[in-house]
């Protein structure tokens, strides 16, 4: 009876071990496959979080793109012969903001409109060429940059938009 008790525990013990084995294997399984699912949601959000980044910078610099093409538009079409007859340094109004025109050859001036978008950090160079009987307006907006007035210095993360603006005088 008793040799029958001795032999009964250590079947029992030598089963446990093999479930304990078991129960390490099961645990280390899933928390593998927790692991993996927690990365992958990280995975996803960091890379929306770069697209929104991303989309919100694109926005900026079209919007001072836009706004270097409507402020050469505006001077061009309602103050007469700004483009046409005027010296080689000039200066015009956007926004309330003066601006200096540089007029590098004939029928070329540029300019740049800097503190755009909500943090100021935007800006845009505006090209306004009359060589040919087609007015060209050409305004390179860009995400940062513009912190000073008058400047538009990009860095290595700039995002660029450019708008192309062409009519007959």
């Amino acid at each position: 009876m008793i040799k029958e008790k001795i032999q009964k525990n250590k079947d029992c013990s030598a089963k446990q071990e093999r479930r304990s084995g078991f129960v390490i294997l099961f645990a280390v399984t899933l928390s593998a496959i927790l692991l993996s699912i927690a990365l992958g949601v990280a995975n996803i959000a960091l890379r929306e979080i770069k697209f929104g980044t991303s989309a919100k910078d694109t926005n900026n610099a079209f919007f001072a793109a836009d706004v270097g093409a409507e402020c050469a538009l505006f001077n061009d079409r309602t103050i007469s012969d700004i483009f046409v007859s005027s010296p080689s340094s000039t200066t015009i109004t956007c926004n309330d903001i003066s601006i200096n025109v540089n007029n590098p050859s004939l029928s070329v001036w540029s300019f740049t409109v800097s503190k755009l978008g909500n943090d100021e950090q935007g800006c845009a160079k505006v090209t306004v060429d009359k060589t040919t009987p087609t007015t060209q307006i050409i305004s390179n907006g860009y995400n940062n940059g513009g912190s000073a007035p008058g400047s538009c210095v990009q860095a290595s993360d700039t995002v660029e938009r450019q708008l192309e603006v062409n009519y007959s005088s």
